[in-house]
């Protein structure tokens, strides 16, 4: 047995555990004497392996201590036992080792498992958020249906048909007006889709001049447009993407008088 295997085989663990026969113990006691690199290298094994063993060495309950003390007062001359030196001390080392080694392998799945909880945690939170933004869209969407609904069914909303004309053909937009609610709306459903470089818009006359009463929205069929007091007609027509500041008049689509 030399230094190298000594060092590659990972005997002086071995020897440090108790593991080694009585040659081989001795062998080594008598190479760590010779050697004082080997001799320091096998001080720092035994100083890591009675660190492992103080860092997880488990509190004794108290019932021993008072027990021992109480023995040791009984005996009226306490006697003196030399003990023989063994391998024990080796091997309660290996016994403290295997137990921190243990004791690691449990921390690290505990530590694993740990994150994997923390993970799903978060996964839910995240779906918990989107599912409250989901929720509060729809509110919102339910109390506009709500409100279109409550004013169509009104007695006082009158219903107006704007139909498309000979540009348009195909085009027909329901509209319900109530002029003390001051309240438009418009079911767009029949209106015919138009390219992303262009939007329909709606107009009120008001003697002549046409007053925007919004950009109507591609992607609703019920919608509420702006009340126009004193309104002689509703007008719809095509304008660039956004809306005008004035009607193009040659782009009507469709229009109806209010009574």
């Amino acid at each position: 047995m030399d230094k190298k295997t000594l060092l590659e085989n990972g005997i002086l663990e071995q020897y440090l555990l108790g593991e080694l026969n009585a040659d081989q113990c001795t062998q080594i006691e008598k190479m760590l004497v010779s050697d004082a690199e080997l001799k320091a290298h096998f001080d720092e094994l035994e100083e890591a392996f009675e660190t492992i063993g103080l860092e997880n060495a488990v509190t004794p309950p108290a019932l021993v201590k008072s027990k021992l003390l109480k023995d040791i007062k009984t005996q009226e001359s306490p006697k003196v036992v030399t003990l023989k030196k063994t391998n024990n001390t080796k091997f309660y080392f290996g016994i403290a080792a295997s137990v921190a080694g243990l004791l690691m392998i449990g921390s690290f799945w505990m530590y694993s498992q740990l994150n994997d909880v923390k993970e799903q945690l978060q996964i839910v939170e995240m779906n918990n958020t989107e599912l409250n933004s989901t929720i509060e869209v729809l509110n919102v969407k339910l109390k506009e249906n709500n409100a279109s609904f409550n004013a169509i069914v009104n007695p006082d909303t009158e219903q107006y048909i704007l139909k498309g004309n000979a540009s348009l053909p195909e085009a027909k937009v329901v509209s319900y007006v109530n002029h003390k609610s001051k309240s438009v709306i418009i079911n767009t459903e029949r209106l015919p889709e138009l390219d992303a470089e262009h939007d329909y818009q709606m107009w009120a006359d008001v003697e002549g001049v046409m007053i925007d009463m919004g950009v109507i929205s591609k992607d609703k069929t019920i919608m509420t447009m702006a009340y126009i007091d004193d309104a002689e007609s509703l007008n719809i027509t095509i304008e660039p993407a956004g809306g005008n500041d004035h009607p193009t008049v040659e782009r009507l689509v469709t229009n109806v008088y209010l009574r």
